[in-house]
This record gives structure tokens, sequence and C-alpha cells, in this order.
């Protein structure tokens, strides 16, 4: 099997990576939600404004809301701590920074990572597990591959997405003894599963 590893290359921060104009909407949204409640005032709101729409970074950005709304409600999230779970059910989505190595801890529990609108730090991910009778579900876009390299025990694997030529990867890698990993690729409306049958037969 082809190693799929891109040269070593430094990444770019979590923090210190570019922001689009989505990025900038999302959080103009949260500050017009936190002038019409009375948690901004008008002159506090203005200020934030310029700042969202003058910002290069994402970390510039989560500046912005960060003192608005808990961590899980925030527009976007940088956090590149470790994700664990203890007899529970953690969940990670919506746009969130997936750093070049993400640590993750699952004992008796369950780590749920929606990456469909998150931002890969680098387009070859590893998640590097330690599980213990729990369990990784993946929800990856279109295009991003899954590959499970970890030492498993006992570990069942489920994976089924649509990786595209040079597209992104994920590796699951680390240790998984007496649980199971899922991935999975959104599930394609009618008028998309015609155009994938046709594009084959053409």
């Amino acid at each position: 099997m082809p190693d799929r590893r891109p040269p070593a290359e430094k990444a770019t921060r979590v923090r210190d990576l570019r922001a689009s104009d989505a990025d900038r909407e999302r959080v103009v949204a949260v500050l017009g939600e936190a002038l019409a409640d009375g948690r901004l005032s008008m002159a506090e709101h203005s200020e934030r404004i310029s700042h969202a729409y003058a910002a290069r970074t994402l970390g510039e950005l989560t500046g912005l809301t960060g003192d608005l709304s808990p961590e899980e409600s925030q527009p976007i999230l940088v956090d590149d701590r470790p994700v664990s779970v203890f007899f529970g059910r953690t969940r990670r989505e919506g746009r969130w920074v997936v750093p070049v190595k993400l640590p993750v801890l699952a004992l008796f529990g369950t780590v749920e990572l929606d990456l469909r609108e998150a931002v890969l730090q680098r387009r070859h991910i590893v998640i590097d597990t330690m599980l213990l009778g729990g369990r990784v579900r993946l929800l990856v876009p279109e295009g991003v591959r899954v590959d499970v390299t970890g030492r498993t025990v006992l570990t069942t694997r489920d994976v089924r997405t649509r990786p595209a030529d040079q597209g992104p990867t994920i590796e699951i890698g680390g240790t998984l003894i007496f649980g199971s990993v899922r991935a999975r690729a959104p599930k394609r409306g009618f008028r998309e599963r015609v155009r994938g049958r046709l594009g084959r037969r053409g």
C-alpha cells in the first residue's frame, strides 16, 4: 500500500489560519444577536463589527465573541486541546479547526467528530486515538478519505466514505481496544446519485 503521507512541513498555527468571508459573516451574525438582546452597546457593536470585517485570521475573529456565549455556541472554534470522554458522549461540530494531530481519548464513551464544516489545518490529519470500550464516529465531506491505521484489538471498523483522488486524508491511528470506528459521508440526494451513475457510464 503506497504511503500517502505528505512530506514534512511546518503547519500554520490553528489560530493563524486565514478567515473566509463566510467566517466573518458568522461572527457578524453573533454580534448582531448580542446587540439585539443588550449584551453589547451600540458603540461596542460598531467597534467589533469593524474588527470582524478587518480580521485576517480565525484567531482574530474568535476574540470578538469569546465573552458572548459558551464554547459550544461559538461561531468558530479554534480549540486544539485533546478530545476526551469517560462513560458518556462528546461532539465537535460546526465551524471548527482540526489540528494536524488531534488526540482523542474514549473510555467506554463515544466521540463524534462532524467535519462537514470544519477547517483542516493540513490535508493529512492524524486522529491519535486511545480507545477502550468506546466508539469514534466521523462524518466527513465528500472527497475525504478515512484510513484506520492504528493497532486494533477486537475493534470493528465501518468506513463508508467517497474519497477523491488527491483529496484530504483523515488517518485514525493510536490504539483501539474493544471498541468501534465508523466513518460516513453525507447521503447523496436523488439527483446527485443519478449524475454519479451517468458520469461512470460516460
